[in-house]
């Protein structure tokens, strides 16, 4: 590369200094007509030619030479971008960083979590594979979620999802891909559409994947909609479809929700089995606790395979309650919190809850649940619950299980 092509650019940065030096080069005499923006690069601290105080015009530089200059060109200020990029191996060689490209590979970002778990369970009601009595669960389970910037207003996530059952003497291990949506804005409504997670009355109706779409629009109160297909895989009730809506209302120390949703052949596809759901509910702060109520009154309709009503033995209403004490904050080791939680829910009144304690296949369930949480170290966090449940169709059938886990993000 001639020395000429940098005196070309030299001109384009407009690179300027507070005032000439003496020429530096022996061989750029006075008259020469590139003199005037040579002895402005060399003023800035852009070229310093040779150790013979000669410039050397007429020599080929390398690509490192250039390099070095278009990286003191940038120290100044100078746009150079489409240089940086053409230079960005030699640049990197050099320790210097570009902004410009770090932001086009930041376009992409891997995060990920790991989460080891244990349960130990003590129930009359049915664990695992239709078995009674004590039984515990063992896994890990690893996520990689991938996020792509495709504009200022829009952006994909992808998660794919490995579980290894220690439980299990075979070993069971399975990899899934598990989400896959993108999320965006038209005009002032927020859109979010594809496979993602679904979080319908505060998790109290449902909790886990669903293929669909969501619109929210407002800030204080916000008016949301959604329309898709539930399917919370091997946990609660699938659905071939669902709609509905919510209203939540921020007023400083107090805020409260409320709307409905409709699921529509549940079980299984043209199941005829319906449910439509209100909800109502509030929650409000003081100091570090938190406390939280809502209601919920379902409407099953249709009929089994063998002809009976769907809705049989199912209550139709049911309630929660939440209090909360401080938390524990991942990127802030040594913090923890606590939590307390009471249910009485109907089988009419949820589809897939998002608790850990035992909700018994759907027909209603009534218990509690205690538990903490603790940031053994950046990152790291550790929680122990126990639950207490019982069934609301057969009182006989209770639960008794400790949850702890440790959850990893990365």
């Amino acid at each position: 590369m001639k020395k000429s092509l940098v005196l070309a650019m030299a001109m384009a940065l407009g690179v300027t200094a507070s005032a000439y030096a003496a020429n530096p080069f022996s061989d750029v005499p006075a008259g020469h007509w590139a003199y005037d923006s040579i002895n402005k690069l060399a003023a800035a601290g852009i070229v310093d030619g040779y150790g013979d105080n000669t410039f050397g015009g007429d020599r080929l530089m390398t690509r490192y030479e250039m390099a070095q200059i278009v990286a003191k060109a940038m120290a100044k200020g100078a746009n150079v971008d489409r240089l940086a990029a053409e230079f960005a191996d030699e640049l990197d060689s050099l320790g210097v960083r570009v902004a410009a490209l770090e932001k086009k590979s930041d376009n992409v970002k891997i995060t990920g979590e790991a989460r080891f778990r244990y349960v130990d369970q003590k129930a009359s009601a049915n664990i695992g594979d239709d078995k009674k009595g004590h039984g515990y669960v063992a896994d890990l389970r690893s996520r990689i979620w991938l996020t792509g910037q495709v504009n200022e207003d829009w952006k994909y996530t992808g998660m794919i999802e490995n579980v290894q059952d220690f439980a299990d003497d075979n070993g069971n291990e399975r990899t899934d891909f598990q989400r896959a949506y993108v999320e965006g804005k038209l005009g002032g409504m927020a859109v979010t559409a594809g496979r993602y997670n679904m979080f319908l009355a505060n998790g109290n109706i449902y909790d886990d994947r669903a293929d669909g779409i969501e619109l929210a629009y407002g800030d204080k109160v916000k008016v949301t909609g959604v329309a898709g297909k539930a399917d919370p895989g091997t946990d609660g009730l699938a659905a071939n479809s669902y709609a509905g809506g919510a209203i939540d209302a921020d007023f400083g120390v107090i805020n409260a929700t409320a709307g409905y949703y409709n699921f529509k052949d549940i079980g299984e596809k043209a199941s005829g089995i319906d449910n439509g759901i209100w909800f109502v509910g509030a929650g409000t702060t003081f100091g570090d606790f938190g406390l939280n109520a809502m209601y919920l009154k379902g409407d099953l309709s249709g009929r089994e395979a063998d002809g009976g009503k769907a809705s049989e033995g199912l209550k139709d209403d049911g309630w929660t309650a939440g209090l909360t004490w401080r938390g524990a904050e991942a990127d802030k080791a040594g913090s923890y919190g606590l939590f307390a939680n009471y249910y009485d829910q109907g089988g009419q009144t949820y589809i897939a809850h998002t608790t850990d304690a035992n909700t018994f296949d759907g027909n209603g369930f009534k218990g509690y649940g205690v538990g903490a949480n603790y940031t053994v170290a950046k990152n790291m966090v550790f929680t122990a619950v126990y639950y207490d449940t019982k069934s609301k169709v057969d009182s006989s059938d209770k639960d008794h299980r400790i949850w702890t886990d440790l959850t990893i993000t990365f």
